[in-house]
């Protein structure tokens, strides 16, 4: 059964060609960005749905003021950490994000950031911008030859792999579900996280935030790497604890890291701020999904998915990024 989705709110800025892919569909598309929550409330039960990316929290408050008209919720984006899915599953409101939408350019920022630990290029175009000539001070080591350690073998891991493997470094990966044959394809060796831990070089890690993987990297895991291990994290703050590398930057026990998600956005506690402000650590306030290709494919794959929920389209069919499908029953 179609869920006959006629009005939609934009509640945080989107591309156009998401906007005009709906309308092309007989969608009607209003804007009403970054509202207070009270309006947000107010405006939510005019609609049939709602499209967020970040800025917009769509908690039970809201699901509940929506009760009875509200039926999606897309999030322009990979992950739903500002949807509670539970609650919309309970007023049979179907939440569906965007996976694939982002994976290369988070890809290419972690490859990016990789190479930026090994060549210190950030505090030397400092330091140029400065008026210094200090070539001996940014010295770097090379990528060839080095173990990368990819967490988590999803979209995103598996492209790393396969770039970092171009550059000679040796891939190797954790995964619980990924199978040895997927990972061989990508050039990973699949190991445990015992087995992982003293022989990486470098580890990135690419895995949703949920219990198992909050603080996936702490002081215990550290403890087994190398000395001057390096870490990287483009996924979710909270996946790497941020004090134990602190300790590890002022120990030596890590050489270097870099960071574009944090527990809390944008940061407050005095632990992230001391991280970001730390010499060997290279910060961005969360770029992974901040280029021009992703913001459209993301934008597109929510409307291309809207319009599969309404049957209307023998073009777009799939809606594959739902992930309450108990919800999506209800309709059917």
């Amino acid at each position: 059964m179609p869920l006959n989705i006629k009005k939609v709110l934009v509640c945080d800025a989107v591309d156009k060609s998401c906007v005009e892919l709906l309308e092309q569909h007989g969608i009607n598309v209003t804007y009403k960005l970054k509202l207070p929550v009270e309006e947000l409330c107010k405006e939510v039960k005019n609609f049939d749905a709602a499209i967020v990316r970040s800025d917009t929290k769509i908690t039970a408050e809201v699901l509940a003021a929506g009760s009875g008209s509200l039926k999606v919720v897309g999030r322009a984006g990979a992950g739903v950490d500002n949807i509670d899915v539970p609650a919309a599953t309970a007023q049979n409101v179907v939440v569906l994000n965007t996976p694939g939408g982002n994976s290369i350019s988070a890809c290419e920022l972690t490859c990016i950031l990789i190479g930026s630990l090994a060549r210190p290029v950030v505090p030397a175009g400092q330091s140029m911008k400065e008026g210094r000539w200090d070539r001996k001070l940014y010295a770097g080591t090379e990528l060839y030859g080095k173990t990368l350690a990819v967490l988590g073998l999803g979209r995103i891991g598996r492209e790393v792999a396969i770039r970092m493997k171009t550059w000679g470094m040796r891939i190797i990966g954790f995964d619980p579900i990924t199978t040895e044959a997927e990972a061989k394809a990508a050039g990973i060796e699949k190991m445990t996280l015992e087995e992982i831990w003293p022989l990486a070089d470098y580890i990135t890690v690419h895995t949703p935030l949920i219990p198992a993987t909050r603080n996936l990297i702490s002081s215990e895991s550290l403890a087994k790497c190398k000395q001057g291990v390096k870490v990287v994290n483009v996924a979710r703050g909270g996946i790497v604890d941020e004090q134990a590398v602190l300790d590890g930057l002022e120990s030596g026990k890590v050489g270097g890291a870099a960071f574009d998600v944090y527990p809390e956005e944008p940061p407050k506690s005095a632990v992230t701020k001391a991280l970001i402000s730390h010499p060997k650590v290279v910060a961005t306030p969360h770029l992974g999904a901040s280029t021009a290709e992703a913001q459209v494919r993301v934008a597109v794959e929510v409307a291309e998915q809207f319009i599969a929920l309404n049957g209307t389209s023998p073009k777009y069919t799939s809606y594959a990024g739902v992930i309450n499908k108990e919800a999506l029953a209800h309709y059917q």
